[in-house]
């Protein structure tokens, strides 16, 4: 793989929280490749004086041979707040300045600029807050590339993607049609063939019921949608298990040959990949015409400006980001982080 140095764009995502502090604490490490965050320097700065770290700002120049940065120094490309930002305290006029770090990077991305985009997290609610009709990362990157993406959280070998993702539980069923099943499916396959380098991925999914609908005694979307779809893919060469209960899908047993699993809903598959990987999981969202990969946890704001937290999944996303574009993780992020 190519040692050569490349950008990604760094998003530090709601200034009130601990996004900001992340950030800061990568640059604490030598790193290989350009890591550039959109933000506003000041903020940066004023994280830095506050957490009792260095930081140098260097000012982003997208005319330079990309270059790697000594320890203490941040390429910044900058993005000013709408309104000061304390930590641990939400402002709705912040939300177009969070929109507008992503949508940076994503045109950067697009454009050839960034290799990639690691995103920390963000406020959902502010967003909404502030009159901006806003669901999540995985849409937002969807209407901005006119895509139709997957989500999906890794933690070590072990990779859960969403059939459906931010939805009320009441919605799922009508939600889960032969057609949105069959795009997850086929999204997760072919990026688990290019960006995962497996060859013939073995994807086990889970029913919507319990127990799998128990033959049609509690519910009959597995045979009504599940089964049909899994037997026409695997006619086209998918090697796909299932439909399987659920709580009984994720053990060893069935997860020694697995490569990937396909969970129905959110709450189905991402609290058992929470709970085995919290702190260095990653958010990838499969099917864009881009790479993001993002932290597998929120805002924090009670933990904001304090030190204590954990910078595993930010430094988890941006070596896997590394790894998807091409390129092992030569250096070693989470030194930072010791």
């Amino acid at each position: 793989m190519s040692r050569a140095c490349r950008r990604f764009a760094l998003t530090p995502g709601e200034p009130a929280g601990i996004g900001p502090d992340l950030a800061v604490m990568l640059a604490q490490g030598e790193r290989h490749h350009e890591i550039v965050a959109i933000a506003d320097p000041a903020l940066l700065e004023a994280r830095a004086a506050l957490l009792g770290l260095p930081l140098t700002v260097r000012v982003f120049d997208g005319t330079r041979v990309p270059t790697g940065d000594s320890s203490g120094t941040l390429c910044v490309a900058e993005e000013a707040l709408r309104a000061p930002a304390e930590p641990g305290k939400l402002d709705p006029a912040n939300a177009a300045y969070v929109l507008a770090t992503l949508d940076r990077a994503t045109d950067g991305c697009l454009d050839g600029t960034f290799a990639a985009m690691v995103t920390a997290p963000i406020h959902k609610g502010v967003i909404n807050d502030a009159g901006i009709a806003f669901t999540g990362h995985t849409e937002y990157l969807a209407e901005r590339t006119r895509a139709e993406p997957v989500m999906m959280l890794v933690a070590d070998t072990l990779r859960v993607a969403l059939a459906t993702t931010h939805l009320p539980l009441a919605r799922v069923s009508d939600a889960l049609t032969k057609d949105v099943l069959e795009r997850a499916l086929r999204v997760l396959h072919t990026d688990l063939v290019t960006r995962f380098e497996l060859s013939n991925p073995r994807i086990l999914v889970c029913g919507l019921n319990p127990h799998a609908g128990e033959g049609g005694h509690m519910g009959r979307e597995e045979i009504d949608v599940i089964e049909p779809v899994l037997d026409a893919l695997r006619l086209q060469g998918m090697d796909l298990v299932g439909p399987l209960p659920a709580d009984t899908l994720f053990t060893p047993r069935h997860l020694a040959t697995a490569d990937a699993v396909l969970a129905m809903f959110h709450d189905q598959g991402l609290p058992v990949l929470k709970y085995a990987g919290f702190g260095h999981g990653v958010n990838v969202t499969l099917g864009l015409p881009i790479c993001r990969t993002s932290v597998d946890h929120g805002t924090a704001l009670d933990l904001a400006g304090s030190g204590d937290i954990d910078g595993g999944s930010l430094a988890a996303a941006l070596e896997l980001a590394e790894h998807m574009t091409g390129d092992a993780a030569l250096a070693n992020p989470r030194a930072a982080f010791a």
